[in-house]
Order: C-alpha cells, then sequence, then structure tokens
C-alpha cells in the first residue's frame, strides 16, 4: 500500500518515515496491518537523513498549495499524513502564506483524496493554538474552539474539514490536537513555541540560546517519541473510536520556561553545555500567553495514548534519539 506524508522533510515527518519502515505495515481499508510497499516524503525540500535510504521511500518536493502537484501525489494512497504547515509566528506574519499553506493546501488534500474514490485514512495534524482568550486552567474534550491567531483559525479550519469530508464519506480522517513537540532536533524556527526546544537543545549541544518569554511562561509538552505513538495509534483505530467531531486533543506535561533551564544542569554529564539569554520578546509572549496553560483530554486516556512520566523522561529520550543527530547538524 502507499502512504504519503507531506511535510516529509520536516522533524515530525521522518520520524514518522522511520517508525513505518521499521514495522513495515501499517492498518488498510481491510482493518488489518498491510505492507507498506511505498512511502513519500513530500515537502518543499527533498526528505534526507539516516534511515531513509530504504528502497520504498519516494521522496518529492514541491508546493503543496498547487492542486495539481497535490492530486498526483495523493493518487493511490491508501493513507495520508498531513503535516504540512507553515508555523504559528510565520503565518501571523504572513497572512497570505499562512493562508495559502495552511489552509489551501490542507483543502487540496482533502479534495485530492475525494477525488480518488478509495476514501484513504487522513491524520490531520492540529494545534493547541486552535484554543485562546478565556480559557479554563486546563482545556478539555469540551472546551471549545476559539483561536486568536490566524494559526489557530486555519488549523480550527482544517479540522473542521476532515470532520465533513469524514462525515460524506470522502476520507476516515481524524485531526490530533498536538501540545508543543520537546525537543525537536534542528535549527530555530518561526513557531512562537520554539524556545522550547531550543532552551534544552542548545545548551545541550554547547551553544548559547535566546529564551524570547519569561520564566514563569507555562508550556504544555509532549515528547517526540510519544507523538509518533500517539500518530500510529490514531491511525489505526477504528474509524468510529473518535466520535462525530473526528478530532483528538493530546495530554501533555505542563513545564515552565525555567523548569526547562533547570533541567540542562541535571542532564549534563560531562558534557560543556550552553547559557540561556532571556530577552524578552512582547509578541511571542503574547502568542505563548493566549495558549492553553493545561490539558485534561478524558478521551485520549480512555483510548489509550500515552504521556511522558515527567520533564526527565522527555529530555532522557532527546538525549538517546536525537542528540548526536543534533551535534552533527551543530558541527555542519
Amino acid at each position: 500500500m502507499k502512504v504519503v506524508i507531506t511535510g516529509g522533510a520536516g522533524f515530525l515527518g521522518k520520524k514518522l518515515a522511520r517508525r513505518l519502515l521499521a514495522d513495515g505495515a501499517i492498518v488498510g481499508s481491510s482493518g488489518k496491518p498491510e505492507p507498506i510497499t511505498e512511502l513519500v516524503l513530500f515537502d518543499v525540500g527533498h526528505a534526507s537523513g539516516p534511515g531513509l535510504d530504504d528502497a520504498r521511500i519516494r521522496t518529492q518536493a514541491g508546493d503543496i498549495a498547487d492542486a495539481a502537484t497535490v492530486s498526483a501525489l495523493v493518487r493511490g494512497a491508501a493513507t495520508v499524513f498531513h503535516f504540512a504547515a507553515v508555523v504559528s509566528a510565520g503565518a501571523e506574519a504572513d497572512f497570505d502564506l499562512g493562508y495559502r499553506v495552511n489552509l489551501d493546501g490542507t483543502r487540496h488534500v482533502l479534495e485530492a483524496c475525494r477525488a480518488g474514490g478509495a476514501c484513504p485514512r487522513v491524520v490531520f495534524t492540529s494545534s493547541l493554538a486552535a484554543y485562546g482568550g478565556a480559557l479554563p486552567p486546563a482545556v478539555s474534550d469540551d472546551t471549545p474552539l476559539t483561536p486568536q491567531t490566524s494559526y489557530g483559525a486555519q488549523k480550527s479550519i482544517g479540522e473542521f474539514l476532515v470532520r465533513d469530508y469524514t462525515r460524506k464519506g470522502y476520507i476516515r480522517g481524524t485531526a490530533v490536537r498536538l501540545p508543543t513537540i520537546c525537543v525537536r532536533t534542528g535549527l530555530p524556527n518561526k513557531a512562537a513555541s520554539t524556545w522550547a526546544s531550543s532552551i534544552l537543545r542548545e545548551p545541550l549541544t554547547g551553544r548559547d540560546v535566546v529564551c524570547p518569554v519569561t520564566g514563569d511562561t507555562v508550556m504544555v509538552v509532549l515528547s517526540p517519541r510519544k507523538t509518533v505513538d500517539a500518530f500510529m495509534r490514531a491511525h489505526d483505530l477504528p474509524a468510529d473510536a473518535f466520535g462525530p467531531a473526528r478530532a483528538l486533543l493530546l495530554n501533555g506535561i505542563r513545564v515552565t520556561a525555567k523548569e526547562l533551564e533547570a533541567a540542562i544542569g541535571r542532564h549534563a554529564g560531562n558534557r560543556r553545555t550552553g547559557r540561556v539569554e532571556w530577552q524578552h520578546d512582547p509578541a511571542i509572549q503574547a502568542i505563548c500567553n493566549g495558549w492553553p496553560q493545561g490539558i485534561d483530554s478524558a478521551k485520549a486516556r480512555s483510548l489509550g495514548f500515552e504521556v511522558d512520566r515527567d520533564l526527565d523522561e522527555v529530555v532522557r529520550h532527546f538525549i538517546a534519539d536525537d542528540l548526536d543527530e543534533q551535534l552533527k547538524l551543530v558541527a555542519a
């Protein structure tokens, strides 16, 4: 069977690709695991990296907002993981680009699935940015979507599209509402949440880092390892497991910027670590302050979705899974 990952050159896209290759199979239209014969990684550039030289992989570079490109990409796919997006601060800074990629691109993916007529499984990544304004101490499965940014609006619209295309029988879709993924490898980007990874990643590779928010700023985080587990579980569960909303809010652990900084020392070992420099950015602070300060998803727990035990486990996962690759990137 053919599987497509949009945003396949990104951190989570490549993580998921390696997991799919290792498993070798994924639940298909039969409801049973079927061998993966083709895994297409689509992004603005070609995906590369350790473990991606498998004969089953095809990398493709292109524009998710080009309907003809996406139509050809999705043709014949039994599963699409739709991760491609402009990140939060980038979508807020460039209104047109955000809607072109995050809304038009999503619609093109869904339309391509509809045109194929095979009702593929679609897993769409949404975000806590779908919430905003006056929020309870912890958002739950019943908290309404009230986005306060363009990115949050685009992700919310994407959720409703996935719901409607599923209702009409064009796809079997699930929207997974993610907390902040920590720790990501790579370089800092324009995401308003990028500091949550940078504050650990950069010092542990010997580099100084600037944190744009105050030390008491809260972020709800989930490790990449648990996130990939969640993608696989969300894909493989029966179609009716998520109810008519077709959305799942993932739980995470609540940490502050200062707690992230403190974790560096506990896991430094014999490494020379960099310093955290606190340089307040009011625009980034405003975006982060508008996000949920906690998550309480009974649905995710009941369906068996797991979270990290604590922040130290998150850091240990990064050191075990990704630190060597990050050090090579820094050296290059």
